[in-house]
């Protein structure tokens, strides 16, 4: 059976933890939480867990933290997982299936992820499968990436999707969803401008639009009712955002 580590980077999310943890149980062979200095309870809750090692390491940005926790491993067969996710019975099932298959390092594996707003699964507005590659080697691949950051292999990968769904339980309120894109729309301006994007004006007017209608009318967002409007409105108001932010520093500039 291969041996596989968990890894998980936290900042301050005692209400969160224990579910993604307990998920993690059946199937980890260790756990390691890399925590960017939390001020609740994260560490408490935490090393009531045996198995688990704890470490504090002040934010290094999301692809760097990542790749710091994979590299307190023991094992070198990863499972990523956030702390605001948790794993669903049937992938559960599926990766201690996987545990007992041989598995070679150009191999890497993935699953779907189902997010949960406000009490309620969405399946529309381009959320679901959120289609997620979460164990791999990390002798071949380490995350990189400002926001929404992906995996970078060393070499051509066969990837593999397992059963099962991870559940996202990332927004339990409108403004917590609100504030989440405009953070992310935020450092989105300030990557483009870094690499030189322009026509930030354009940008302004015509992607907020696109972003509406292909989330609401092309991914069947109207279908999920309230919570769907709201979702892709607050995608279009984030986007517009990112390229006013863009705007802004080249005007500055």
């Amino acid at each position: 059976m291969k041996k596989l580590s968990v890894t998980i980077i936290t900042l301050n999310e005692e209400k969160e933890i224990k579910r993604c943890l307990d998920s993690v149980l059946p199937f980890a062979d260790e756990i390691v939480v890399v925590d960017s200095l939390s001020t609740d309870r994260t560490e408490e809750i935490c090393r009531s867990y045996t198995n688990l090692r704890f470490v504090q390491q002040k934010w290094l940005g999301y692809s760097e933290q990542k790749n710091y926790a994979n590299n307190l491993a023991t094992h070198d067969w990863i499972f990523s997982i956030d702390a605001d996710e948790e794993v669903s019975t049937e992938l559960q099932q599926s990766i201690i299936q996987w545990k007992n298959i041989e598995s070679k390092n150009d191999e890497c594996f993935s699953m779907d992820r189902l997010t949960n707003y406000c009490g309620k699964w969405i399946k529309r507005c381009g959320w679901y499968p959120d289609t997620k590659i979460r164990i791999w080697n990390r002798k071949v691949g380490h995350w990189t990436g400002t926001i929404h950051e992906v995996i970078k292999f060393d070499h051509h990968m066969t990837t593999t999707k397992l059963h099962g769904d991870l559940l996202h339980y990332s927004f339990s309120s409108r403004e917590g969803y609100r504030k989440q894109m405009f953070h992310f729309a935020e450092i989105g301006g300030k990557a483009y401008f870094e690499k030189g994007k322009k026509h930030a004006t354009l940008h302004c007017i015509m992607s907020p639009i696109a972003t509406f209608i292909r989330q609401y009318i092309l991914k069947l967002g109207f279908l999920e009712g309230c919570a769907g409007l709201e979702i892709c409105l607050i995608a279009a108001k984030a986007t517009h955002h990112k390229y006013s932010t863009l705007r802004t520093l080249t005007n500055q500039k």
